[in-house]
């Protein structure tokens, strides 16, 4: 099974380059990850087959590998990347992890028995999140699964799984966006930081964009096409979790 191992600080954390995402502004990349708070169990499989993505832009069906996987190998500062895909932009509300109906299962002293779940294999497990998503700013939500409290044993010697989980949402990058006038320009731009440099060209309508890059302070250069001249923006400050828009830039 492909999935990512991260050593990671309590919260949410994620290395990332900064490029476009896409031709458009009106989305953002979405890191779903998830860890676990300890449970007295030898093992704990959990076969997640999609999450539904909840926003103010309607509803969103991400696909998993649904290889079952054990839970309680992410724990002390480990986690695994569940999905990272582009999402609109807009009020997240709520993630829902939708389960297989087979695959899930609990390791109680070298035995293996089925874990059902009473809501989770149809609606999917509800977790509630309420956080804008800023268009072009790349986010990672975290799900900290608590096993020792997801697992409920019945009077008959049988295990049910009704997820306790928290959710730990973070933005983990910022954005530059502007319009260069005139369009006819065509500049090559380039948005550097110490030793970084990451380059974009404006549109035919003249606008760019810089998407998911880091905080800090970037010199912004725009290199035109002749008879245009070209011109430096110093001292342009990234925030994480915001868009930084330096408008109309005129060039003569």
């Amino acid at each position: 099974m492909k999935r990512l191992l991260f050593a990671a600080i309590a919260g949410v954390t994620l290395a990332f380059t900064g490029c476009q995402m896409d031709d458009s502004n009106t989305v953002t990349r979405f890191n779903l990850r998830m860890t676990d708070a300890p449970g007295a169990y030898d093992a704990l499989f959990l076969s997640i087959k999609e999450v539904k993505v909840i926003s103010s832009e309607g509803e969103h069906t991400l696909k998993l590998d649904d290889e079952p996987f054990d839970i309680l190998k992410f724990r002390l500062g480990k986690d695994t990347l569940l999905v990272s895909e582009n999402i609109p932009a807009g009020r997240l509300q709520e993630v829902r992890l939708v389960l297989n109906d087979s695959g899930n299962s609990v390791i109680v002293d070298g035995e293996s028995y089925p874990l059902t779940t009473p809501s989770g294999q149809s609606s999917g497990v509800k977790i509630k999140v309420n956080e804008d998503l800023t268009e072009g700013v790349y986010y990672t939500l975290k799900l900290d699964f608590d096993a020792a409290r997801s697992v409920v044993t019945t009077g008959s010697g049988k295990y049910l799984l009704k997820p306790v989980i928290r959710a730990v949402p973070n933005a983990v990058s910022g954005a530059i966006v502007g319009s260069i006038a005139p369009a006819s320009s065509s500049p090559k731009i380039y948005a550097i930081k110490g030793t970084d440099t990451l380059g974009t060209v404006s549109d035919s309508l003249g606008k760019f964009s810089f998407h998911g890059i880091a905080a800090g302070v970037y010199k912004v250069e725009i290199n035109p096409v002749n008879p245009f001249l070209p011109k430096i923006i110093s001292d342009v400050t990234v925030t994480t979790g915001s868009v930084k828009d330096l408008g109309t830039i005129s060039l003569e």
